[in-house]
């Protein structure tokens, strides 16, 4: 392995990190402000967020070729509601306590990825694919016939969103960091709304009056973005294969810290659903690794 590769590993493990440890210990404690609230701020700062760092790296040539391409600006149209979904239903889970119903959905998703690219890009499944891939079905299907309750429909959004989210991404093919930034210009007018109805109405915690609560909100923007660079530096220098392995982190930690350090309810049903993921996960896990 050479240094670009073993540094590629390194980033994209620094950005799984980062997701699956400090993102969920600062959206969780951060949570007092309210659901709606933080996702407002997490829209604003990480738009703010964005148009800094495209300064800092002078990538507005690349964002001003984007825009005048009427295709690109449809699919990103669109995949700006996927992520917004996708942030919008995390943060939910981080708020009502279901942590690990989001890791779930992170755990499916790179399985549900191979499935729409068979679907979408004409990818070739294998035998180990089309196993994962039935397991994660079994999964689902089981949750629904055995307790429709405790169906984690939260880890479902988070991967069809997300898995669909990278599916329009592919299809055109932008920069990473440029296409979330006009992704947060789609969303950022309806954020203005509802931030200005928020504190129109007095129910916002952010306020001018106590700067070290506004700094550590701001935060949402970075805590978006940073891992972002990360783990798509990463993705650049050693290639998707090694670092869908990687991304595993995310889920793990998050399932980790759900269940032992903020004492989430995990019962039997999902136990067994679990189960049926985590082996599909480890049949894809070892199919990437003999094909890369």
């Amino acid at each position: 392995m050479n240094k670009e590769f073993n540094k590629g590993l390194l980033l994209a493990g620094l950005g799984s990190f980062w997701w699956g440890f400090f993102g969920v210990l600062y959206f969780k404690y951060i949570t007092y402000i309210g659901h709606v609230e933080l996702v407002v701020h997490r829209c604003l700062w990480t738009t703010f967020t964005l148009i800094v760092t495209t300064f800092l790296f002078s990538k507005w040539h690349i964002f001003f070729e984007i825009i005048k391409n009427k295709k690109y600006l449809v699919y990103l149209f669109f995949s700006g509601f996927l992520i917004f979904i996708n942030w919008a239903v995390w943060i939910y889970a981080i708020t009502t306590n279901r942590i690990i119903d989001a890791s779930f959905g992170y755990f499916m998703m790179p399985i549900l990825s191979v499935l729409l690219g068979y679907i979408f890009f004409k990818e070739q499944l294998n035998k180990k694919r089309i196993f994962s891939i039935i397991l994660v079905a079994i999964s689902i299907i089981y949750l629904i016939l055995v307790s429709f309750k405790s169906l984690p429909w939260v880890g479902l959004i988070v991967a069809f969103s997300w898995g669909f989210y990278n599916l329009l991404r592919k299809k055109i093919n932008v920069d990473t960091d440029i296409g979330l930034l006009i992704e947060s210009l789609y969303i950022l007018p309806f954020a203005l709304g509802a931030f200005f109805f928020i504190t129109n109405n007095g129910y916002n915690d952010f306020q001018l009056s106590n700067p070290p609560m506004m700094l550590f909100i701001f935060l949402a923007g970075p805590m978006t973005v940073i891992p972002l660079f990360l783990y798509v530096r990463g993705v650049e220098l050693c290639g998707l294969g090694p670092t869908g392995m990687i991304f595993y982190i995310t889920p793990t930690l998050q399932f980790l810290l759900g269940f032992f350090y903020y004492d989430e309810p995990f019962s039997i049903t999902k136990l067994v659903s679990f189960i049926f993921i985590w082996i599909a996960v480890i049949v894809y896990l070892k199919d990437l690794y003999e094909t890369n």
